[in-house]
């Protein structure tokens, strides 16, 4: 199997099997966001933006540590493995121990709706402790799959777990208050214990879900061995610190606007601010998932491929399909924006400006992604700390000094700027330590030219569906008749 064809086919099985996901998992904001005021909604923002940095915290940049010494070590994969999860293991032994005797003072830090009881909100906190753990220990047995090239088991067992989760979620918001209400059989047994509106289940529902695919994992957990290779794990811990820093840094970017917002705004509307802007980012969660599909596919492979001759020219080829299809995908969304709002309630409507702003922020943390190859493979992750580092300070100062005046606007341009800052740095930098050959005149007449059609179509044309949609035609041929030797060729291939 040729590399190019190698490199597309695992991709696909990642990226359907993320789109699959996130999309079912879009349905359910247009549940939530039906269920639920925005007030209420906004707690579930908050936890969630909670969780993702602490599942950063958690898995202390292994994965791709996991990946760099696969590559160093190949006559010696299982220590890695032993190594990688131990790492792992400890890690969250050490965070139940600070987090469990201190659910109350920890509540009372996060809690951003007063409307909610102390009691609930620590049932929460437990929820989110068990939670993260859980989706700790399967992060190195994950990217085992991956490393292996099995994204059919991946794929089976994310979907699995979306499924399950998806499936308490209707039965808990739809289903149980249905069989209530019309006073079906076993409503009185129902009504002695269940909660209509109760949030909770939501993240019970997760926890469940955490725990089926762990269970599903076992034959990869089994694998490992307890016993650990100390001189190995230093290696391993140094050069995974700076990369937990910088993957830290990244989530920051990706959630301190939804820790910030409810706490710089005043009481009266801060939580139902939160709740637009939360329910609003949704719809650019489209295109993040194309972009998150793409890294799991591609950190792996751009590992295996970096001993070979022609490793360069194969990322600069790949940047450049990659760079078309997010600017293709970017304009898309916003051409069909007044189809993808009645995803979220009508309450939440009044964000959507902050969409196109959100897009094109991941937009450029794309293309930083693909980028940031360069110090993973020169081993020098100091890069991706001070990069993400930078990134993470401008989004503090940006979302502190404006949130107070502009709302949640601000959070979408300091999210944007941030991405953007990062995405230049990460090239200068890398030019000079890892010299790529990207065509970056093509690259930009893409990015440059997907920001002008998006604006005419969101600002000008006031979201008009067929124009936005006519335009998209016209940019995605154009994008075609540009290549189309490459493309009629790698297909023929």
């Amino acid at each position: 199997m040729s590399t190019a064809k190698k490199f597309a086919g695992q991709t696909a099985v990642y990226g359907l099997t993320t789109v699959a996901g996130r999309t079912l998992n879009f349905f359910l904001t247009s549940l939530y966001t039906r269920a639920y005021a925005p007030n209420v909604y906004a707690i579930f923002g908050n936890m969630f933006a909670w969780a993702s940095m602490l599942n950063a915290f958690l898995a202390f940049g292994m994965e791709t540590t996991y990946f760099r010494y696969l590559n160093k070590h190949a006559d010696n994969k299982q220590q890695v493995y032993n190594n990688s999860f131990g790492a792992v293991f400890m890690i969250t032994v050490l965070f139940l121990l600070a987090t469990l005797p201190f659910v109350a003072p920890i509540t009372n830090w996060i809690r951003i709706d007063e409307q909610t009881t102390a009691h609930d909100y620590m049932n929460y906190t437990r929820l989110f402790i068990a939670i993260l753990v859980i989706d700790a220990w399967c992060v190195i047995p994950f990217a085992k799959l991956r490393a292996e090239g099995r994204p059919g088991r991946y794929g089976v067992l994310k979907l699995v777990n979306i499924f399950t989760f998806i499936g308490l979620n209707l039965i808990f918001i739809i289903v149980l208050p249905y069989i209530i209400s019309h006073q079906l059989p076993g409503a009185a047994w129902l009504q002695s214990w269940f909660r209509p509106g109760w949030l909770g289940y939501v993240f019970l529902s997760n926890l469940v879900a955490s725990f089926i695919t762990f269970l599903m994992l076992l034959p990869e957990l089994l694998k490992i061995k307890p016993n650990f290779d100390k001189h190995m794990l230093k290696e391993m811990l140094r050069y995974s610190w700076p990369v937990l820093i910088a993957n830290f840094s990244f989530i920051l970017n990706e959630n301190l606007d939804k820790l910030l917002i409810a706490k710089l705004l005043p009481e009266n509307i801060g939580s139902t601010q939160l709740g637009i802007y939360t329910a609003c980012a949704k719809i650019a969660v489209f295109l993040n998932l194309f972009v998150q599909a793409f890294r799991l596919g591609a950190e792996p492979f751009f590992f295996s491929q970096a001993k070979k001759e022609n490793a360069t020219h194969t990322y600069a080829q790949i940047m450049n399909y990659f760079i078309i299809a997010v600017a293709i995908i970017f304009v898309g969304l916003v051409a069909n924006i007044e189809l993808l709002k009645y995803f979220i309630g009508p309450s939440y409507w009044a964000g959507l400006n902050v969409v196109p702003l959100l897009l094109f922020g991941y937009v450029s943390l794309g293309i930083y992604m693909n980028l940031s190859i360069w110090y993973k493979l020169s081993d020098q992750t100091k890069y991706g700390l001070y990069i993400s580092g930078i990134g993470a300070v401008l989004t503090v100062i940006l979302n502190v000094l404006f949130i107070p005046k502009f709302s949640y606007m601000a959070s979408a341009w300091a999210s944007l700027v941030a991405y953007s800052t990062m995405m230049v740095l990460s090239y200068l930098w890398g030019q000079k330590n890892y010299p790529i050959p990207y065509n970056i005149k093509k690259n930009l007449t893409y990015i440059i030219s997907s920001i002008i059609i998006v604006f005419l179509s969101f600002s000008i044309f006031h979201r008009n569906l067929l124009i936005g949609n006519s335009l998209l035609v016209l940019f995605a041929g154009a994008a075609f008749m540009a290549e189309r030797k490459q493309i009629l060729a790698i297909i023929k291939r």
